[in-house]
């Protein structure tokens, strides 16, 4: 788990952090290496492999390959430590996009969360079946396992809801998300039964922003906001491909801005379950 004082302004986040397993296989390979003496480039000779990979695994940034862990344990005295630790490394929070997961880590100490969604229903109200008919519409295809990896991921993201009474939702959704049926009737209709669940919770808000509107605050695209324990506050921005976690001040404060805009343009949460009520109904 991280905190704020890990993000530097205007972080773009497009690779996985290191994982704990990583860093920790890193850290005995760079603790071996020092108890025998060598130097990373003497190291990286006898691995036969750059110095930048060396520091690279050495930080737990690089998943070693297994030559690289065969050679290093030739290397460093053969004690069968690096080639056990190796069965246990991961490259960081499997199901989730590598540009996602500090903004993910972020969330689970967030004392407060805003989200504004124009493309699908926010990830942290999908039913588990619109998740499918999501992973299922991915290109190229997921095979089965990481299809099955990426469900449970978001699925464990979620007690995010269930677990923080203290920490405040809030979500505006368009209006037209709903009222697209993917994965079919019966997946639209579990979709929205599962929302409305989700926010019954008094600290769990949704809007609605209605179709017919004639303004909008956001046209821009999705929003997410966050606010740290320590007060300050994080935008996160996604795209194709990307995302970029914003700490700077000025960006945050433009994010804000148009955020509050908007939730005085949307529908109030009460009228806004009962569009969501209406649109389950003509199902």
């Amino acid at each position: 788990m991280t905190d704020s004082s890990d993000v530097t302004a205007c972080e773009y986040e497009r690779e996985p952090d290191p994982s704990d397993s990583l860093r920790t296989f890193g850290a005995v390979v760079q603790a071996l290496r020092e108890h025998v003496g060598l130097s990373r480039v003497e190291f990286a000779a006898l691995v036969q492999f750059s110095k930048h990979t060396v520091e690279s695994v050495e930080l737990g940034r690089r998943m070693p390959d297994e030559s690289f862990v065969e050679r290093a344990e030739e290397a460093l005295g053969n004690t069968g430590a690096l080639r056990k630790a190796a069965r246990f490394l991961t490259r960081g929070e499997a199901g989730l996009a590598a540009w996602f997961r500090r903004w993910a880590r972020l969330e689970k100490v967030a004392v407060s969360l805003c989200t504004y969604e124009c493309r699908l229903v926010p990830g942290l109200l999908q039913s588990e079946g619109y998740m499918r008919a999501l992973c299922e519409q991915d290109i190229p295809p997921l095979s089965d396992d990481d299809l099955e990896t990426t469900v449970r991921a978001r699925m464990g993201r979620q007690l995010l809801l269930r677990e923080r009474p203290n920490t405040t939702f809030d979500f505006i959704v368009e209006e037209a998300v709903f009222m697209r049926r993917l994965g079919g009737v019966d997946v639209t209709r579990d979709l929205i039964d599962h929302v409305l669940e989700a926010i019954g919770p008094r600290n769990v808000t949704l809007q609605i922003m209605p179709a017919n509107s004639e303004h909008h605050a956001c046209m821009a695209g999705p929003i997410q906001l966050l606010e740290t324990p320590e007060g300050s506050w994080r935008g996160y921005s996604e795209g194709q491909e990307n995302g970029r976690l914003i700490a700077d001040p000025k960006q945050v404060s433009r994010l804000h801005m148009r955020y509050a805009r908007l939730r005085s343009q949307a529908l109030p949460p009460k009228d806004s379950v009962g569009l969501l009520q209406r649109i389950r109904g003509a199902l």
